[in-house]
């Protein structure tokens, strides 16, 4: 009888291992395309604009500010002080430590909840980017069996360089390499042991040892891991001593910090659907800004707007005045600068680019060189004569009568006179002699949109942006041959 109950329970035993077992196969083939988003890891990175010169302009980034760093990248100092506060046997375990676990439980059992989870790094990187943060049995055992399956399929290396890119250290800095350079405006390898330390300290409750708002609870953690340290006999006693003293400076860096917006707004416009989503790339963009000139053009904008305002007796506040900037260079179409508008806080709209305007008299060199062209020479003489046009609008018979600014005739003029002193009429007279389907036909290399067909082309009827005005003016520097402006330099992908 008794021998019986012994192999039934047996039988019993070994039918609930064999369940288990296959249970445990099935979850792990099953939970292998989750494992994917981590084996394959492919993080959203915060691109960098940068001038011509290498001077950032501003990150850009789509919900998570992050610079993403290659395992060589990361001191060996850092990754010793991250095993040792978070998982000692980290590269002995196969991503479950055993002891933890049970150490955990006694723990549990005696507070009676959840207190301690003894999660090894790959668990707690599964748990970041995998799981939730429920404290649940079930998803613990999903963790585990996860935390196996990437440890068979990544080196300890790859592990450590995915857990270091996408934990979270506060302030919406993601990963260490962007904690770096936002907390101490460092590389990592410029880094002391103090602020390493610091950066091991951080993740563990990312609000609670926020430097910027808990400074001396940032220094105490990161105390506690130089003396973790030290007990195992990881760093010296002299080095140790002397990391224990410093207090390095912490930088309140905006995360929206952008010196030139209306330029990155731009650049972000023009990229967009070409490189995916440029934000989450992890480009670097060189721009042809060369931002001392970009100051200047801000300045003299500022200067201008202001004049304005006191010219037409306006109120800042309340004027719809405004101004904007464009430099380019002639040769190369490099645009040198570019300021869209007075103040961007109050208006994101950008003046060079997206606003047209009636060039008016500054298109007349264009007829006059079409006139060039076409055998006319500076001497020719035109005719400063009053003339009337008739023309139809809406059914009903118009007359157009130009004149001059200064509202008096010269009779005849020479072609350079009329050029310098702008005259409307000699203007006029010259389209009239040349024609304005000729002058159309012979402007169309310049592909300018929707140019007049009629005799106000004369005086520039027609709507451009102030980059398509510096754009055409190239043909006059570069023998005919009109140069497209470029606001982008290179793209270097991650």
């Amino acid at each position: 009888m008794f021998s019986a109950l012994i192999k039934g329970f047996t039988l019993l035993a070994i039918i609930f291992t064999v369940i288990l077992l296959v249970a445990f196969i099935y979850a792990y083939e099953k939970i292998s395309l989750d494992a994917n988003k981590l084996i394959d890891y492919k993080p959203e990175t915060s691109s960098i604009i940068l001038d011509r010169n290498g001077k950032k302009l501003a990150y850009v980034f789509k919900k998570q500010h992050r610079l993403y760093a290659r395992y060589d990248e990361i001191p060996g100092f850092l990754v010793e002080g991250l095993v040792a506060m978070e998982d000692t046997r980290f590269f002995e375990h196969d991503g479950v430590n055993p002891d933890a676990i049970l150490r955990a439980i006694v723990k549990d059992i005696k507070a009676g909840s959840f207190v301690e989870g003894g999660s090894t790094l790959t668990q707690q990187l599964i748990k970041n980017k995998l799981l939730s943060n429920e404290k649940k049995l079930t998803r613990k055992v999903k963790e585990a069996i996860l935390a196996l399956k990437i440890e068979h399929e990544l080196s300890k290396e790859e592990i450590l360089e995915r857990y270091l890119n996408e934990i979270s250290y506060g302030n919406n800095y993601f990963g260490v390499k962007t904690a770096a350079n936002g907390y101490f405006h460092k590389t990592l390898g410029e880094l002391t042991f103090k602020e390493i330390a610091m950066l091991v300290g951080i993740p563990n409750a990312p609000s609670f040892y926020n430097p910027l708002r808990h400074y001396k609870r940032a220094l105490n953690r990161a105390n506690n891991v130089l003396y973790r340290m030290k007990s195992i006999g990881w760093i010296g006693q002299d080095d140790y001593l002397k990391a224990v003293k410093e207090s390095p400076k912490v930088y309140k860096t905006s995360l929206t910090q952008n010196v030139a917006p209306y330029i990155v707004d731009e650049v972000i416009r023009r990229f967009k659907g070409q490189l995916g989503d440029i934000r989450t790339g992890g480009y670097q963009i060189y721009t042809t800004i060369d931002m001392k000139q970009q100051n200047i053009a801000k300045k003299a904008v500022s200067i201008s707007h202001k004049k304005a305002l006191k010219k037409y007796h306006e109120d800042a506040n309340t004027s719809t005045l405004n101004a904007a900037f464009v430099a380019v260079e002639s040769s190369t179409g490099d645009i040198l600068a570019m300021v869209g508008g007075e103040d961007y806080k109050k208006s994101a709209f950008n003046r060079v680019t997206q606003s047209r305007r009636q060039p008016g008299s500054a298109f007349k060199p264009f007829i006059y060189q079409t006139a060039l062209d076409m055998g006319y020479n500076p001497a020719t003489p035109l005719t400063d004569l009053a003339r009337t046009f008739q023309y139809t609008y809406k059914g009903k018979n118009q007359i157009w009568a130009p004149k001059n600014y200064e509202h008096d005739f010269k009779g005849f003029i020479s072609l350079r006179e009329a050029l310098v002193h702008s005259r409307n009429l000699a203007t006029v007279n010259l389209v009239s002699d040349i024609g304005v389907n000729t002058i159309r036909k012979r402007l169309a290399f310049l592909d300018v949109p929707h140019i007049p067909k009629d005799m106000s082309i004369a005086l520039g009827n027609l709507g451009l942006s102030p980059l398509k005005m510096a754009q055409i003016f190239s043909v006059f520097s570069n023998k005919g041959h009109m140069i497209a402006p470029r606001l982008v330099s290179k793209i270097i992908s991650k």
